[in-house]
């Protein structure tokens, strides 16, 4: 096996130190390979699937079985499959990007993310030379449809909490599976099931079910708010007979499993929804270029341009953070050799390295496509409540990502239970940077800016690390390991890492190409976010520390905060205009 890459930029490190411009992946890197990838699944979406997006809505689930098929033969669902085992191979930026330009396919994004992701990469990662040869190739082609199994009714987000049992059989050749899982998207048309169960009722356990394995069932569809056009079912297992020979991975570690491949699936997921950001705002420029009122058109109201801008600037920096992070694994995985017999959970490992960076992805574009949908609603006005409008359907389609694939809430304890963890081994120098801002905070000084682009910005974003290491270090000098049940103060310290990362990523992005909208969109992200990040930091010390600490610590994070004020009306006003004249998004 050959020798793991040195890291660069460690996982979570960007909270202490800096990034240099050209390190960072962009959209604007993609190569012409790239391109076309996302050209194909973007025409693919609007060609093929779009004319069958609301017979699909109705749940006629022939046309998502044909489109998946059809969607094989292209490769569109065997980007993450080695080629030995059927599929193209390629990297995670490639993968992404197949998700996010599949978004005008409507639903139909959520059967190809369930099939590809969290289905198929199981396999991919854990699954025996046997197991990958049996289940890869079909699964790349679309001849078989994948889901994937762990919700139960009385475990979410505390998988481990599962009842579904697994007990050998007494001829030593099955496991006798146990129980119900709920909520699996594709349980009405997959062909493979992974599904989580504990062997002896202790040991969490992963296993590849066949739909048409004796004692294997489905419930009924369920009734949801959105994506209607995905399958939802519940499976249910009695006495259902599953060869140890499909046993994935190892007994007692399917927790390894399950966590490695959301982290991946987070990941992606931002994709997804950053493609569903552009496509929003591309849907609401236009209408608001063509609805008139008193006389003359939406877009030439400037609240409307306004919502526009804001819709733009946070697509965009979901977009920055979405594609840094695809370039940080790609480059980790960039020396792994997929011959190897243990590649898949080399790779799983290698992706474990940005679990934070992430989770931040999975909260920040989650939030941001919440965002961008409802203002598309609102500049609809009536009509974007109504069915006949495409935003209808976005506005309740998108509220199931800020749960899918953990919770956002269980995700921004994660952030910094993480990188408190790394820190711990000494993986991440988090000891060292607090020793060294204590002594900065003693002689704090006002920045120095030079007349280089976006350095006052830059500066901002550096001070807004400060005032999270400062506010960790006090979290953890007082409470110590009863941090973790000052949750309020963990969900705080997660969205001040998620603004830094979000606004420093756009600004590396805007450095790295230049271009007048992008130091706009970046130069407003930016000076939002800090000020955000202040806020946070005061209500998170105003719980941390009292009396005259609190006030010297306030006085600190004021400091810190201090910057000039730019004229965000008039930078929103040019982005709007720039959007409205392309009738979409557009850096």
């Amino acid at each position: 096996m050959r020798k793991m890459a040195e890291l660069k930029y460690r996982g979570g490190a960007f909270l202490i130190q800096g990034t240099q411009a050209p390190d960072v992946f962009t959209p604007e890197d993609l190569s012409e390979e790239q391109r076309m990838i996302a050209q194909t699944a973007h025409d693919f979406a609007v060609e093929k699937v779009r004319p069958y997006a609301e017979a699909i809505e109705h749940h006629e689930f022939d046309h998502t079985v044909r489109l998946m098929r059809e969607a094989g033969e292209l490769g569109l669902l065997g980007a993450d499959v080695p080629e030995e085992f059927g599929g193209v191979g390629l990297d995670k930026i490639s993968s992404m990007i197949i998700k996010e330009n599949l978004v005008a396919g409507g639903s139909f994004i959520v059967t190809v993310g369930a099939h590809t992701g969290i289905g198929t990469l199981p396999i991919v990662f854990f699954g025996t030379v046997e197991q990958k040869k049996k289940y890869l190739p079909d699964l790349a082609s679309g001849q078989k449809i994948a889901a994937y199994a762990l919700t139960e009714p009385g475990s979410g987000s505390d998988a481990l909490g599962a009842k579904t049992t697994a007990v050998l059989s007494p001829d030593g050749k099955h496991y006798l599976l146990n129980g119900e899982k709920q909520w699996i998207t594709n349980a009405g048309f997959a062909d493979v099931f992974v599904v989580y169960a504990k062997i002896d009722g202790d040991k969490f356990t992963t296993f590849i079910v066949d739909r048409d394995a004796p004692g294997v069932s489905v419930g009924a569809e369920e009734k949801k708010l959105g994506i209607k056009g995905s399958s939802t079912r519940s499976l249910i297992l009695q006495d259902a007979k599953v060869p140890v020979e499909n046993l994935l991975g190892e007994i007692g570690r399917g927790h390894v499993i399950a966590f490695n491949i959301l982290n991946i699936g987070r990941f992606k997921l931002a994709g997804g929804a950053v493609g569903s950001c552009k496509h929003t705002l591309a849907l609401a420029t236009e209408y608001a270029k063509v609805r008139q009122q008193f006389g003359q058109p939406l877009a030439n109201f400037t609240l409307i341009q306004g919502k526009l801008a804001d819709m733009a600037v946070k697509t965009y920096a979901a977009e920055s953070a979405a594609y840094r992070t695809g370039g940080l694994l790609d480059a980790h995985l960039a020396d792994l050799d997929p011959h190897e017999p243990d590649s898949g959970r080399q790779a799983a490992k290698r992706i474990e390295e940005y679990a934070i960076e992430c989770s931040i992805n999975k909260v920040l574009a989650s939030e941001v496509l919440d965002f961008v949908a409802d203002e598309a609603v609102q500049i609809h006005g009536g009509y974007g409540y109504m069915q006949e409008y495409e935003v209808e359907r976005i506005y309740r389609d998108a509220r199931i990502n800020r749960i899918f694939e953990g919770t956002n809430e269980v995700n921004r304890l994660l952030i910094p239970g993480t990188l408190m963890r790394r820190a711990m081994k000494g993986e991440i120098p988090v000891m060292a940077a607090l020793k060294t801002l204590q002594d900065e905070l003693m002689n704090l000084t006002p920045p120095e800016l030079d007349e280089s682009p976006l350095a006052l910005e830059c500066s901002m974003i550096d001070r807004a690390k400060k005032m999270f290491l400062m506010v960790a270090g006090l979290a953890v000098q007082k409470y110590q390991f009863g941090l973790e049940k000052e949750q309020e103060v963990l969900a705080l310290l997660a969205d001040m890492a998620i603004e830094i990362f979000a606004a420093e990523s756009g600004l590396l992005r805007a450095l790295k190409h230049g271009g007048e909208t992008r130091f706009d969109l970046a130069t407003i992200y930016a000076h939002e976010a800090a000020d955000r990040v202040a806020a946070l930091a005061r209500t998170a010390l105003a719980h941390i520390e009292d009396g005259d600490t609190l006030r010297a610590q306030l006085s600190i994070v004021k400091r810190l905060a201090r910057h000039d004020m730019v004229d965000l009306i008039g930078l929103k006003r040019r982005v709007a205009a720039r959007v409205i004249e392309a009738g979409k998004y557009v850096v």
